[in-house]
């Protein structure tokens, strides 16, 4: 997904779900800064490197793919934008390295989208908003891996995409290039998507790169034949899954906020959406590469005021300005311990599942520090929070 939705619709969903202005503005500030919190971004600041949510092209240009590389990678990748469906699906007659990689495959509802969501209650709307990127992208990015794969993310030429064409739905050929810098030509049905390598590791099969943006996009409808599932055809309707996903992050807000008792997978507040379901449907389906406006205008007509633009600098002075022992306590501060506790709950899953893909991991909560030195700040902020 982009920032319309990750930022405007995700504002959306957490006033609908009942948070204040204010709330519901640091809620989707955070989700979408999952998509800046970079190593670069942490350096600038002097912030903690485990904090990192994403990578920037230019650092996943110089990123190692040895074994270490890739699970620093994949640590990021797959907690933060490829949540994995199933730890333990089985693959019949396939290699160890194939199935783990397999395991990685990211699709909604999963067990670890319900941990997203529980690990996030009473932590801040900075966890808030990085549990409802996280949960949105398994819509957006299912049936692809946050770790580099050919075999699983790749595509060929068996790949089209279900147009209008005068009120009569007609299938058309996608057409990749690799024009960096260019942008989609959505009237030819023309995107840009990374080089083919035929390297398994190569950073070029990371994710949906091999797609290019085209899965972010919330008015496509397309199918292909991806390898993992047999070369069968798979179809993906994003207009319809994303309106479930916004959907969702309401009914898990909802759990967030205290107005509903627990949070289970597949529920979806259809019924408190209703009012504005005619006009997210309407937004969700119109063919454009950004829907940025659309969804703002719908946030101020909810909200009955003006909302403020996503600033990546916003809160940088606060959290420099702070003394060492008060940063925590800004906003950033709280992001990145709301990060961290988020990438340690995933890549500890994946180790414990027999998965080495993300490095070996260890559950601070359960067994306190062992020599992570980023994580013993986290150690410290959860048994405070043990104490309250």
């Amino acid at each position: 997904m982009q920032k319309d939705f990750h930022y405007y619709a995700t504002y959306c969903a957490a006033r609908i779900a009942g948070y204040s202005h204010e709330e519901g503005q640091e809620i989707c500030y955070s989700a979408q800064l999952v998509d800046w919190c970079s190593a670069t971004f942490l350096s600038k600041l002097k912030g903690p490197r485990a904090a990192a949510t994403t990578q920037l092209q230019l650092e996943l240009m110089e990123a190692r793919t040895d074994l270490v590389g890739l699970q620093d990678i994949t640590r990021i990748w797959a907690s933060f934008h490829f949540l994995p469906y199933d730890l333990h699906a089985q693959v019949k007659r396939a290699s160890r390295l194939y199935r783990s990689k397999y395991r990685l495959i990211c699709r909604p509802n999963g067990a670890l989208v319900r941990d997203t969501v529980e690990l996030a209650a009473k932590r801040g709307t900075q966890a808030v908003g990085i549990a409802m990127h996280v949960l949105a992208d398994t819509w957006a990015h299912r049936n692809f891996a946050g770790t580099p794969s050919l075999v699983i993310n790749n595509t060929d030429a068996y790949f089209y995409e279900l147009i209008d064409e005068g009120g009569q739905d007609l299938w058309r050929t996608v057409r990749f290039r690799h024009s960096p810098g260019a942008p989609d030509d959505l009237e030819r049905g023309i995107y840009s998507n990374s080089v083919y390598q035929w390297s398994e590791n190569s950073i070029m099969n990371l994710g949906h790169g091999r797609a290019g943006h085209l899965p972010d996009y919330s008015f496509i409808r397309y199918k292909y034949l991806p390898a993992w599932a047999g070369y069968e055809e798979n179809f993906k309707d994003n207009p319809t899954e994303y309106f479930k996903a916004f959907c969702q992050m309401v009914r898990a807000m909802e759990y967030l906020r205290g107005g509903a008792p627990d949070f289970t997978v597949d529920s979806y507040a259809y019924e408190a959406v209703a009012p504005w379901a005619e006009e997210i449907r309407r937004i969700l389906a119109r063919r454009q590469p950004d829907a940025c406006d659309d969804w703002r205008a719908l946030a101020e007509r909810i909200a009955g005021r003006e909302i403020e633009d996503f600033d990546l600098e916003k809160y940088q002075a606060a959290y420099l300005a702070a003394d060492r022992t008060e940063k925590d306590k800004t906003f950033l501060g709280a992001f990145f311990l709301a990060a961290m506790a988020h990438k340690s709950m995933v890549t500890n899953a994946i180790f414990r599942s027999g998965n080495l893909l993300a490095g070996f991991s260890v559950d601070f909560s359960a067994k306190g520090f062992r020599g992570i030195r980023d994580y013993r700040r986290l150690l410290e902020q959860e048994k405070g929070d043990e104490t309250r």
